[in-house]
């Protein structure tokens, strides 16, 4: 329990950091909302003549950008890249800090296994995802409820952010196991952000060239299709998907660090 307190108290000003983040994007989004309602038909009218590479890009496909609850779906595309973003960075850091702050020594003198203290590390990441969430939910039910004038969104933003912590959680124990078989913790960092930003861009490529739709089991951004998820639907097969990446990466994790050499 010491050790997840610690890990809590060392995380929190970047937790707040990007719990800020999200609530500005959120704001920021929501006011966008406002001008392109104002807009009205000029708005409609603007994004249908969009062409079919700029609007796959953009993930307008298949939502009405002029309704709340389409544009928040939109935007809830950024929304997942800010919180994998701090996922997949939170897994790589949380493992290999002591060894970049030259603070080991401090950690693994004391009388505990290098097994419960990733499962302590592993609890920090949980409870800094599940804050991070929450966060984003209620930041979600304030402005999308202050812009909104017809009916609720509630579940909607409810089910998106199931999805989102879902998604977190694959990116955050990805960045875990690349900690835990890096001997490098700038590496560690490096590499986690690189495919984190890699299936990023094969989900965008899956969205212009629909012949390499079957690459979407490698993408994360694919598991939730925001189109399906505000319906309350979840593919049980991605939820398969994510539910063996998850327990992969952390069985990968707790073998890996036991066999590490810690550099102090």
């Amino acid at each position: 329990m010491n050790i997840v307190l610690r890990e809590l108290r060392s995380n929190l000003t970047s937790l707040v950091i990007w719990c800020l983040a999200m609530i500005i994007l959120i704001a920021i989004g929501m006011v966008k909302f406002a001008g392109l309602e104002a807009a009205g038909q000029s708005a409609h009218e603007f994004l249908n003549q969009l062409p079919p590479v700029i609007k796959g890009i953009l993930g307008i496909n298949y939502l009405d950008l002029t309704s709340i609850s389409g544009f928040y779906g939109i935007f809830f595309l950024y929304f997942s890249l800010l919180g994998g973003t701090h996922a997949v960075m939170l897994g790589a850091d949380i493992i290999s800090k002591e060894e970049r702050d030259k603070s080991a020594d401090f950690l693994f003198v004391k009388p505990v296994t290098r097994s419960k203290i990733i499962t302590a590390k592993l609890a920090a990441v949980i409870i800094n995802l599940a804050v991070f969430n929450l966060v984003t939910y209620l930041a979600s039910l304030f402005f999308a409820a202050k812009y909104n004038r017809g009916e609720p969104i509630n579940n909607q933003i409810g089910y998106l952010m199931i999805s989102l912590f879902m998604q977190q959680f694959i990116y955050a124990s990805i960045g875990l196991t690349i900690s835990g078989l890096a001997n490098n913790a700038k590496r560690a960092a490096s590499l986690s952000t690189a495919l984190f930003l890699t299936t990023f861009f094969l989900s965008a490529a899956i969205d212009l060239y629909n012949k390499i739709d079957f690459l979407k089991y490698l993408t994360p951004f694919k598991y939730f299709p925001v189109i399906e998820v505000m319906k309350g639907s979840f593919s049980f097969i991605f939820i398969f998907l994510t539910a063996a990446i998850i327990t992969a990466c952390t069985v990968l994790t707790y073998i890996t660090y036991q066999k590490r050499d810690i550099y102090i």
